[in-house]
């Protein structure tokens, strides 16, 4: 059964006045730099938390049109989800012994139905022996031999087993091997601070997990696949590539570090924009309060701007003031407070050719000079991957580009 065909930015904004545009081609060409950053390794594109904010499936498909061997995502739910879509649309799937592209889900708790993981050819990760007794346990009950990838904590703190507990993890999947139910095709971890290129915390990580894939390769295991870079360490550190990279926020077109580089400097598009049709346009006289707690007031008679988007949208509350956005190609910010559903904007005295229905845009690929996430990001202090990841599914994906769709170029 095919999908129905997606809605143009113009159809969806005539029943919801926002969208995010997600441009597919900017998706596949991202992976493609990407590779040729690290020519020596595979390239899994992670796709966890609907494709940071872009739409799982679609992005997906992208992602392998580009170049990309491997799909990762974080949670068991997700792969479940990716399997079951890319499965309905088989042309996009890059060709593997299984017929499938492979796909790594890494985060699960005790009791999770990992028996249906395998059935649908997801490789799972582990960082203690209990998750490989219950990966051993389902393949058990299911007939088919598990794919594993053993963690070890390099110095992140988080998941993964501490070096002077990977040898009991090791231990444990080599018992699930001599009873066939597991086959170890992997041995990662994570870098810390892969993001500031000068922090020694990263040579410390490959020093660690060097030590910790030669202690599996003397007990006996032969993983396939070692990796350890997700977007930092693939632009920024050559010695972490291994057999497989892992990039993020790449993918999407955003710098890991922007202050190190930019999205430009690296050769990557940004590919989601983020837009809205005004819904009110009016006059105001100088000194009207503006917004919740009255914490800004026009200084001029103006013209008002409301933008249909809000903290319930993803929209951060701490960008009361500051985000920035552009409307009929001039730069503003949000005045006064962002509510759940819209924030003002203060257009200017000589804006009265803004009219109800105009186009403002939040953040894009800036080349046409309009913010983007990294402006956002700016504005409230965090970082661009939370600024597209937190976006609400309210606000409808509009993708656009062939890439991954099966349409010619």
């Amino acid at each position: 059964m095919s999908e129905p065909s997606p809605l143009t930015a113009a159809q969806t904004t005539a029943t919801h006045p926002a969208c995010a545009v997600v441009d597919l081609d900017a998706v596949a060409a991202n992976v493609g730099v990407l590779r040729a950053a690290a020519p020596g390794a595979a390239t899994m594109a992670v796709v966890k938390a609907d494709a940071y904010g872009h739409g799982l499936l679609p992005v997906a498909r992208a992602a392998l049109a580009g170049g990309a061997g491997w799909l990762g995502v974080a949670q068991l739910t997700e792969a479940l989800e990716l399997r079951a879509g890319l499965d309905r649309t088989p042309t996009v799937n890059r060709p593997t012994d299984a017929g499938r592209p492979p796909i790594l889900s890494w985060i699960f708790p005790p009791g999770a139905p990992l028996g249906r993981a395998l059935e649908a050819d997801i490789d799972l990760s582990a960082s203690a022996p209990w998750a490989v007794d219950e990966i051993a346990a389902a393949a058990r009950a299911t007939g088919r031999t598990a794919r594993v990838h053993l963690k070890v904590d390099t110095g992140m703190g988080r998941g993964g087993a501490r070096p002077e507990a990977f040898g009991d993890l090791v231990a444990a999947a080599l018992a699930a091997r001599a009873e066939g139910t597991v086959d170890v095709v992997g041995v990662w971890s994570h870098l810390a601070c892969a993001d500031e290129p000068a922090n020694p915390a990263t040579a410390r990580q490959v020093e660690v997990f060097t030590a910790a894939l030669a202690q599996a390769e003397r007990a006996g295991l032969r993983p396939q696949l070692r990796h350890l870079a997700a977007s930092a360490g693939t632009l920024f550190h050559p010695a972490t590539h291994f057999d497989l990279v892992r990039p993020g926020i790449a993918v999407y077109g955003l710098s890991p570090a922007p202050d190190v580089a930019t999205s430009e400097a690296l050769g990557l598009r940004p590919a989601m924009t983020l837009q809205a049709r005004l819904t009110v346009v009016k006059a105001a006289p100088a000194g009207t309060p503006l917004s919740y707690g009255h914490t800004a007031v026009t200084t001029t008679d103006t013209h008002l701007g409301v933008v249909p988007l809000g903290y319930g949208d993803g929209i951060p509350r701490a960008a009361s003031g500051t985000g920035p956005l552009a409307v009929a190609g001039r730069r503003y910010h949000v005045a006064g407070r962002v509510c759940m559903d819209q924030v003002v904007v203060d257009l200017g005295p000589e804006s009265a050719d803004v009219a109800v229905g105009d186009t403002a845009v939040l953040f894009g690929d800036g080349d046409d000079g309009g913010p983007t996430a990294d402006d956002w990001a700016r504005a409230v202090g965090t970082i661009n991957y939370e600024i597209v990841t937190r976006l609400g599914c309210r606000v409808p994906r509009v993708h656009v580009g062939a890439a991954g769709t099966g349409e010619d170029a």
